[in-house]
């Protein structure tokens, strides 16, 4: 009995990060944990947090890629995987350091952007509220 294999493409907003055909498995993480795609599986789609994604083919063995939040979906024998970020290695521990490292500081930066735009926010709507009453 023959088994057919998986095509893994993982995209990043502005390029293709890695396309693989002979993909034999995928372990993944999303918010409930880590879990595996084999090519029997049914489809589904799943959202992915920051993490290490591993997938095995025949010829290169196990690869391991450090990517950010994103979302897995696979069509029969196609998984796509869009991502913000990936970093590719062969090390599991020193991606999953670079995970913590990089992403983290990629949300400690959104926060601090965040926090600047509610306080013009807040200014331009108290500004314009203060004009309305005195006008």
């Amino acid at each position: 009995m023959t088994t057919s294999l998986m095509n893994l493409k993982i995209l990043l907003p502005f390029r293709v990060f890695d396309q693989t055909s002979g993909v034999l498995r995928i372990v993944a993480e999303s918010s409930e944990g880590s879990f595996g795609l084999l090519p029997q599986r049914l489809d589904c789609v799943t959202a992915l947090v920051p993490g290490i994604l591993v997938y095995e083919t025949q010829t290169d063995g196990e690869v391991f890629v450090a990517i950010d939040e994103g979302i897995l979906v696979k069509t029969g024998s196609d998984v796509s995987i869009s991502v913000r970020q990936a970093i590719g290695g062969t090390d599991p521990a020193m991606l999953r350091q670079s995970v913590e490292r990089e992403f983290r500081t990629l949300d400690k930066s959104e926060r601090d952007v965040r926090a600047v735009m509610t306080k013009l926010e807040t200014g331009f709507i108290n500004r314009f509220a203060r004009l309305q009453h005195d006008g």
